[in-house]
């Protein structure tokens, strides 16, 4: 019986865990501090209040517990080499980064939803858009990662396994499933494809076509600047998109003869570390409203 798992990490020796340790950690702070930023910022100034600055809120959460779900511990195998985790713990950090992920998936395309309203349907846009239909569309999105990732994941807890190294630099579900000892698992595959469908594809669909609508409704704007305004509250978003759903798409898409376990972990690390650094660079950066809030923010508290 395994009880507990040794995770390898990333190849090479101390020079190179302290060289990604120092390049990390400050990465992993800026992004906490970033995210955070943007939800204070949100809650704090009313003329956020609005059903697109409420689901960039729910995504700084996730984004934050996201990372931090894999950044603590591969910290702490790049700097005291403690590599060694629980087969339980393992299956809670499995879960609870795959519910994460499928939750920003979930909330990207209902956040594509928003932008297609506030596009296409602009009079209608706060009729529409109200606040209980976007609090039951931000929990809808939990729930259906929940629901979806529970059965594979309860699946992998009861196999079980022979070997204990895990190759990977945190509890991955394709990593995990080469250490177990039972040859069939369509059952578990079956799951999975079922999961992935609701939590990867149908969000992907919802999105691409939400994006379709959008530029075939700017595209007959009579005005050259009404297109630009337009476009330019879709660019942050679609950015985003771009970054979270391209990694995934790149992991599950890509054939089975072109698997490495290299490319696996860096595609991993990257999409894991990336989004959610780039969060709040990308939605002020690219959004006056906020940046005008932020701007007033720092001349109040410069006034104290």
């Amino acid at each position: 019986m395994i009880e507990e798992f040794v995770l390898t990490g990333f190849p090479g020796g101390h020079l190179v865990h302290a060289a990604m340790a120092t390049i990390l950690l400050p990465v992993y702070l800026v992004t906490l501090a970033g995210n955070t930023f943007i939800i204070v910022i949100i809650c704090m100034d009313s003329r956020l209040h609005y059903p697109m600055y409420f689901f960039l809120v729910c995504l700084s959460f996730v984004e934050i517990f996201a990372i931090s779900t894999v950044m603590c511990k591969l910290l702490a195998i790049l700097i005291s080499a403690q590599r060694t985790i629980s087969k339980n713990c393992c299956m809670i950090q499995s879960y609870i980064y795959f519910f994460l992920s499928s939750s920003d998936f979930l909330l990207l395309s209902v956040m594509s939803i928003d932008r297609y309203v506030a596009v296409c349907y602009p009079l209608r846009y706060y009729s529409i858009m109200r606040r209980n239909l976007c609090i039951k569309l931000a929990v809808s999105c939990f729930f259906i990662s929940f629901v979806c990732l529970l059965p594979p994941t309860i699946m992998i807890a009861q196999l079980p396994f022979c070997h204990h190294v895990l190759d990977h630099f945190f509890c991955d579900n394709k990593a995990m499933l080469k250490l177990i000892c039972v040859s069939d698992i369509s059952l578990l595959n079956l799951s999975s494809l079922i999961a992935s469908v609701f939590i990867l594809i149908v969000p992907l669909i919802i999105t691409s076509v939400s994006y379709i609508l959008i530029v075939s409704e700017v595209i007959r704007l009579p005005s050259d600047t009404g297109r630009q305004k337009t476009f330019s509250t879709c660019v942050s978003h679609f950015t985003m998109v771009s970054i979270v759903f391209g990694s995934a798409l790149f992991i599950k898409i890509r054939p089975s003869g072109n698997y490495s376990i290299a490319i696996d972990k860096t595609v991993n690390l990257t999409s894991t570390v990336l989004g959610p650094l780039l969060n709040p660079f990308i939605y002020t950066l690219r959004n006056q409203k906020v940046k005008d809030c932020i701007r007033d923010s720092v001349k109040r508290r410069s006034l104290l």
